[in-house]
């Protein structure tokens, strides 16, 4: 069988090996799961990851990388779009949190992970996590023209961590309630008001 015919039987099994390797690493830490589990999670044999990628931490780069991209991808698209400051404020808050609900097992590995990666890989993602910190300062600045620029940078490094709290505390809430509460006090934090 070639790889294309592989390819075309399941073409989902990349990705399923990022899930699992995911919600593994969630909750257990990347470093104690092994290669079998991460198959056994993803219902493949260990070592047909291996047709993916070429070691356990490919797998986690890639996973960084993924929830980087779509974090930044939906900044930029965001940005573009928005008629005005708060509005793409308000956009840049909901999106964020989406990510946290729907991706949390990503996010979690990133932020107990990210330090254990190859040097060059870790200075690419901290540069883009800081492109991405500064799209938020560049749109807070003209509505909170009272805060100095370390203020405004206290204000978002703030509000991302509000939204980023949720990733090892369980409140219990249902998506919809967590994401409603999460967007108040992510605006409060910013001293802006939500647009509706």
């Amino acid at each position: 069988m070639t790889t294309a015919t592989r390819s075309r039987r399941d073409p989902e099994r990349r990705e399923r090996i990022l899930t699992a390797a995911a919600e593994l690493a969630a909750r257990r830490g990347f470093h104690a799961v092994g290669m079998a589990e991460i198959g056994a999670e993803a219902g493949i044999v260990g070592s047909g990851i291996y047709r993916h990628f070429g070691s356990k931490d490919a797998i986690l780069v890639a996973l960084l990388d993924r929830v980087m991209e779509r974090i930044r991808s939906g900044a930029a698209e965001i940005i573009a779009a928005a008629p005005d400051d708060r509005s793409a404020l308000s956009a840049l808050i909901r999106d964020h949190i989406t990510v946290a609900i729907e991706d949390r097992s990503v996010l979690a590995v990133y932020h107990r992970e990210a330090h254990t990666l190859p040097e060059e890989d870790r200075r690419r993602l901290r540069r883009l996590q800081r492109h991405y910190l500064e799209d938020w300062v560049h749109v807070l600045a003209p509505l909170r023209r009272d805060l100095a620029d370390g203020e405004l940078r206290l204000a978002v490094h703030a509000a991302i961590g509000a939204i980023q709290s949720t990733l090892f505390f369980r409140s219990g809430l249902d998506s919809e309630r967590l994401a409603r509460q999460l967007d108040t006090m992510t605006h409060a934090c910013l001293g802006v008001a939500p647009v509706e």
